[in-house]
């Protein structure tokens, strides 16, 4: 773009754009000219590229051609969306001044910027989904981690020890934006992450931080809230605080309170686990074949994002897991889910309307969404009347009627109200009686015109006189021009058309100065009592994030008991003991969106058990099984009923997954290296509180190598970490495991031949499996006949040159895949019998004999 500091052979108009866009050079500026926002040079091929616009050029300043694109200001909440779902920021530049009254360019100034992190507006959030602003400070291989939900009000703050603690965080938070200082190179993974934000290094200074959150919570210190030894994560808070004071030029009085976390109070799940389970997100992009996408039945955005973050943050707090349970069958007990079920549904997102009020930027229509939940909140309260457990009796302290409000709202906001109160009409009548006269004066300017109209053309005598009124030429009396020259005399001509005359008289132009300023007076006053009605209601925050935060977390147990109800699940036992039972256990999402009746199965580890090695046929359900056993448990650490006929779970630090194939080019990481990198971080920090999957390891490589990977993995999960243990494999090998190592079981997964097809069981059964199936489940993909039976034939030469190759070379001391076992002595007999000459009595006595050899 142009050089902004030479401006001396620019336009008038564009020294004041480049004036301004140089005190936002990395955000787009939305520059308002009458009814459109423009961009200019750089910025504008930037729009355009980014939002599919038309890109212009008009005129010249300082010898460059003005590059141009421009948006429709009242069709700007829906650009803004598309640039902030890129992650882009942008200043939105007002006119300020007069334009009657400006010698040059109208006088302009940057009235907001939205940013990814902190845009509060409805338009330009989802509903259900937190939209966070996270902040990084770094010291070595330690880090401080600021978050603030700012459309929310929650702020939390903590110092993962490593980069992969602070990637596992970012992966579950998937913050909108991320600031790291400009003097530090991101953590691997960070660089080309969208929405970043680079600041000034003196904006992570730990003393600064902390100064300022001490002023923004009004206290003396930081001890109550446990975070006074957290100096990195200090420093992120007080950058990110900075950043809101640079973009939001506000005060921020929902923001109360700061939490610290450890991540000892949850259930860890590493980002591939989090993947590999499909909680929220699914490869397909859809998101009813997800966790997330089976549970939420919530009616209101709030308890959907509260539900979200439960599934990401499973509890090990088992006194507050049992207090969920205990609510979700209160509320089970005469389908009393059901009505709080329906009044939920008309419950507003009390949350963000409740930030927005801090803010200033409340909507009218967000006052009346407001107004409609605070009448809904006496029903809500009624039925907390049968409730006696602990969980529901302090969400009914929350939840409290506010009278006082919800009339206040009441008296001054219209039953309908426009979106914006730029347009008037939102102040309802009778609230403040100045605002009253004024409109009243408006109002009755259509029944002066009218008799106005009716008076003078009998006074004329000219019945093609006309009164009107245009935004333009104000108000005028029109006569045809066949008229025109029997006009009076005191009539002055005002604007001439092609077939009509108009004209302005002493009374009509006295009339249209009271009545154009009485407009003008009014919807000034209008917006006034707005701004004074914001500042009022600022005084209820306290109660309405008590309030918002109660109504979210009663919507998630209302579900939880509705899907409980409904789906057939069950509460499950919370042991003190170590060790997961479950019976009949179920996956929640095959379940229900699998065409085929689902196949329920146990699963038991104990001290003694403690490594299942799975094998069975491709297609047979081995994934299936591990993601349910996994999922049953988190469901169970969330608080919610899980599905299953029985199911008991013991202690559980973290969840871990190894499931699935996928590289990650950009990083330069090929499949095997992802496999091997998620398998080394599960060897170095499960522990024997730990549920593990581990699915298909070592396939990315030779037979040999794989096979060694596999088995001494295995081996050291069963030896050393002692972790809880799903191991599933095609390696027919490992499941010697059993022998040799205490407290490793074998289980497959069956399946029968018919004729030249296969059908699974998806039952679960002691032991190995015989066979995999390969052949027969690649024939069921629709690889060409001629393929299969070439791969048959094919692994018959295999199997014959690994026999004979066993039977001629010593003994080897490493597994062969294509060994086949030894045969049995019945089957020897039965190879080298003839059959035709047997007599009966022969014949019976050989089935004696081979009986008595089994």
């Amino acid at each position: 773009m142009t050089d902004p500091s030479d401006l001396s052979r620019h336009t008038p108009m564009m020294q004041q754009f480049l004036r301004i866009k140089a005190e936002h050079p990395d955000r787009l500026l939305f520059y308002r000219m009458g009814d459109f926002y423009e961009l200019f040079f750089e910025d504008a091929r930037r729009a355009a590229k980014l939002l599919d616009l038309t890109l212009t050029s008009r005129g010249e300043s300082g010898g460059e051609r003005i590059a141009m694109a421009g948006i429709p200001y009242h069709a700007a909440d829906g650009y803004l969306a598309r640039l902030i779902r890129l992650g882009e920021s942008v200043a939105i530049c007002e006119q300020i001044g007069d334009p009657a009254t400006s010698k040059g360019p109208v006088e302009r100034k940057v009235a907001r910027i939205v940013t990814p992190g902190t845009v509060t507006d409805e338009a330009l959030l989802e509903e259900r989904r937190d939209n966070l602003l996270a902040a990084i400070a770094c010291d070595g291989s330690v880090y401080g981690l600021a978050v603030l939900d700012l459309s929310g009000g929650r702020f939390t703050l903590q110092q993962p020890e490593s980069a992969a603690q602070l990637l596992n965080e970012l992966e579950r938070l998937n913050p909108a934006e991320l600031l790291v200082s400009e003097d530090e190179t991101p953590a691997e993974g960070l660089s080309g992450r969208r929405g970043l934000t680079r600041r000034p290094p003196w904006h992570f200074d730990p003393e600064s931080g902390r100064r300022q959150l001490l002023n923004q919570l009004g206290t003396r210190d930081l001890s109550g809230f446990g975070c006074e030894h957290l100096s990195l994560a200090l420093g992120a808070a007080g950058c990110l605080l900075q950043y809101l004071r640079d973009t939001q030029r506000s005060a921020l009085p929902h923001i109360r309170s700061v939490r610290a976390e450890t991540g000892a109070e949850y259930v860890g799940l590493d980002a591939a686990s989090r993947r590999n389970l499909e909680l929220d997100r699914h490869p397909s992009g859809q998101g009813e074949f997800t966790l997330l996408g089976i549970l939420d039945r919530t009616g209101s955005a709030m308890g959907g994002r509260l539900l979200r973050r439960w599934l990401h943050q499973p509890l090990r707090d088992r006194t507050t897991i049992r207090l969920r349970q205990e609510a979700i069958g209160e509320l089970q007990a005469d389908r009393r889910f059901e009505v709080l079920h329906d009044l939920l549904r008309g419950v507003g997102d009390v949350e963000r309307i409740a930030a927005r009020i801090a803010l200033k930027s409340a909507r009218p229509r967000d006052l009346s969404t407001l107004r409609q939940t605070l009448h809904t909140l006496p029903a809500i309260r009624d039925s907390f009347d049968c409730f006696e457990g602990a969980l529901l009796s302090g969400l009914a302290r929350r939840i409290v009627d506010q009278p006082e409000l919800s009339g206040l709202l009441q008296r001054s906001i219209v039953d309908n109200p426009p979106m914006l109160i730029r347009d008037g009409g939102v102040i309802a009548d009778g609230y403040h009686g100045e605002l009253d006269e004024l409109r009243q004066l408006s109002e009755n300017a259509d029944q002066f015109l009218v008799d106005l109209e009716e008076k003078e053309r009998e006074r004329t005598g000219l019945a093609g006189l006309k009164v009107g009124y245009n935004r333009v030429q104000g108000f005028y009396i029109e006569l045809p021009r066949t008229q025109a020259d029997r006009a009076p005399v005191q009539y002055t001509r005002r604007q001439t058309l092609k077939n009509a005359e108009r004209y302005i008289t002493p009374e009509l132009k006295a009339f249209e100065d009271k009545v154009l300023s009485a407009r003008e007076r009014a919807l000034s006053c209008e917006k006034a009592l707005y701004d004074e009605l914001l500042e009022t209601l600022g005084n209820w925050l306290p109660a309405l994030q008590d309030c918002a935060a109660g109504l979210a977390e009663l919507d998630v147990l209302a579900t939880l008991a509705e899907r409980a109800e409904r789906l057939n699940w069950v509460a499950p036992h919370l042991m003190e003991a170590p060790g997961i039972r479950i019976v009949g256990g179920r996956h929640p999402v095959v379940e229900q969106v699998g065409g085929a009746p689902f196949v329920p199965n146990d699963l038991e580890f104990g001290p003694d058990r403690r490594m299942l090695v799975i094998t069975g046929p491709n297609m047979g359900g081995k994934s299936t099984y591990m993601r349910q056993a996994a999922i049953i448990v988190l469901m169970a650490h969330i608080g919610s009923y899980v599905p299953a006929a029985e199911a008991e779970i013991g202690p559980i630090d973290r969840i871990y997954t190894r499931i699935g194939a996928s590289d990650d080019l950009a990083s330069g990481r090929s499949t095997f290296m992802v496999e091997m990198t998620e398998t080394a971080n599960i060897l170095h920090n499960a522990t024997a509180e730990s549920l593990v999957l581990m699915d298909e390891i070592g396939r990315g490589t030779s037979t040999f190598d794989g096979l060694s990977l596999a088995w001494a993995c295995a081996e050291h999960l069963a030896r050393e970490t002692r972790a809880y243990t799903l191991f599933a494999t095609h390696y027919f090998e490992l499941t010697a495991l059993a022998e040799e190592c205490d407290g490793v079981g074998n289980v497959h997964l069956d399946a029968v031949e018919h004729g030249d097809k296969v059908v699974f069981l998806h039952a679960v059964q002691d032991g190995p499996a015989s066979q995999s199936y390969g052949l027969q489940v690649a024939a069921l993909a629709g690889v060409p006949r001629t393929v299969v039976d070439n791969a048959r034939r094919k692994l018959e030469q295999l199997e014959r040159q690994a026999r004979s190759a066993h039977q001629q070379a010593a003994p080897v001391t490493q597994f062969d895949l294509f060994l086949a076992p030894e045969p049995h002595l019945v089957v020897q007999r039965l190879e080298t019998l003839d059959v035709d000459g047997l007599s009966p009595r022969e014949a019976l006595n050989l089935l004696f004999e081979l009986k008595q050899s089994l």
